[in-house]
């Protein structure tokens, strides 16, 4: 099997989707790997790396031409899905629910394609799970960032001109990005507190050192471990509830997300506008809209005194470690589609048939 792996094009994107011990795993087992010139640069991984991994570096034309399965992080522009062949297989983040006419051009050219998105989340499909690993760095960044933004330290200190109080750090949504803004945020020395309507993380936002903020409201958890999205009743009693709470807040990290759905609005303008001059919000679902009502997606904005976050493709600022990530989770969906090496696809397995969103060519 020859895996080809391209540099991203998007703009801002800095990961890549197979770094150098990944790459060399896969040649260890027979598979070739050709890499863009350049493709890992911005991560930090050069192109020597690869080489002496026993990958070959090579220009963007020989991966369209000799490639069996082409790795990426995000979805091809119209004009480079235009130059795969029919019968390939791509495997990257493709939005399927929020960008139909991508996933049409693939079908239209006849790519056998898998949305890292669409791995369903069933326990052997873990080490596959790319949502999960660029949010752990999603969440990890979205901490530092509030760090970063805040007018005054995270921990406690006691200094010869006084004691300085630990910042308060407010985290809503306790999915795997919010655990580990949670987790950060302590570490940092802040007094951290979380917030989630699913009743059955409280124990693990607990277990990192956080108070669980309890509003009295509770919501179901879907079949992919997400939050059911509440009632209008529900959600006008959670706004109320965090309007009236956020203001004690130093920060407030918002994670809630579900795919393929605008994000719930959990922090009403009026929310914001009780917050303490200096006060930071960093809202990790700027993406899909925010969870803040007045986050500007890609923007850190400033209302009454108070930072909004809302910029996007925080793992990407984080590389190196994103793309680490990323290459494994590639790694295990490509051994599961190739346990021998070479393409074997089982439409009849879970795995298989969930991640694929184009597997036969239609008519344009």
């Amino acid at each position: 099997m020859k895996v080809g792996v391209p540099k991203e094009t998007t703009p801002g994107e800095r990961r890549v989707a197979l770094v150098p011990d990944v790459a060399g795993r896969l040649v260890k087992v027979g598979s070739e790997v050709l890499v863009e010139r350049g493709a890992g640069e911005a991560a930090g991984y050069l192109d020597t790396a690869y080489t002496d991994a026993g990958a070959r570096v090579v220009e963007a034309a020989e991966i369209d031409a000799q490639a069996d399965a082409i790795v990426r992080v995000t979805k091809p522009s119209a004009a480079e899905i235009a130059r795969l062949r029919d019968g390939v297989v791509l495997i990257s983040f493709l939005q399927p629910l929020t960008d139909p006419d991508t996933i049409r051009l693939l079908a239209e050219r006849g790519v056998v394609a898998f949305a890292m998105e669409s791995i369903p989340r069933i326990t052997r499909a873990q080490p596959m799970d790319a949502l999960s690993s660029q949010s752990t760095v999603a969440g990890y960044k979205a901490a530092l960032i509030a760090a970063d933004h805040l007018p005054r330290f995270f921990p406690m200190l006691m200094t010869a001109a006084g004691t300085v109080r630990p910042a308060k750090v407010l985290v809503l949504g306790a999915g795997v990005a919010g655990l580990q803004a949670i987790a950060t945020a302590n570490r940092l020395g802040a007094v951290v507190s979380g917030f989630d309507v699913r009743p059955v993380v409280r124990e693990q936002v607990e277990s990192l050192g956080a108070s669980f903020l309890d509003l009295g409201i509770t919501g179901e958890e879907t079949e992919g471990g997400y939050a059911r999205e509440l009632t209008p009743e529900q959600q006008a009693q959670q706004q109320q509830a965090l309007e009236q709470r956020i203001p004690d807040f130093d920060a407030v990290i918002t994670t809630a997300l579900i795919p393929g759905r605008p994000a719930p609005r959990l922090i009403p303008a009026a929310a914001v506008r009780g917050m303490r001059p200096g006060s930071v919000v960093v809202d990790l679902a700027a993406e899909a809209g925010g969870n803040c009502e007045l986050t500007v997606p890609g923007e850190v904005a400033q209302v009454d005194g108070v930072t909004i976050v809302g910029l996007l493709n925080l793992p990407s600022t984080m590389a190196t470690d994103a793309s680490q990530l990323y290459a494994r989770n590639v790694l295990a969906l490509l051994q599961h589609l190739a346990p021998e090496g070479e393409l074997q696809l089982d439409w009849e397995d879970e795995i298989t048939a969930g991640a694929c969103v184009t597997r036969e060519r239609v008519a344009a």
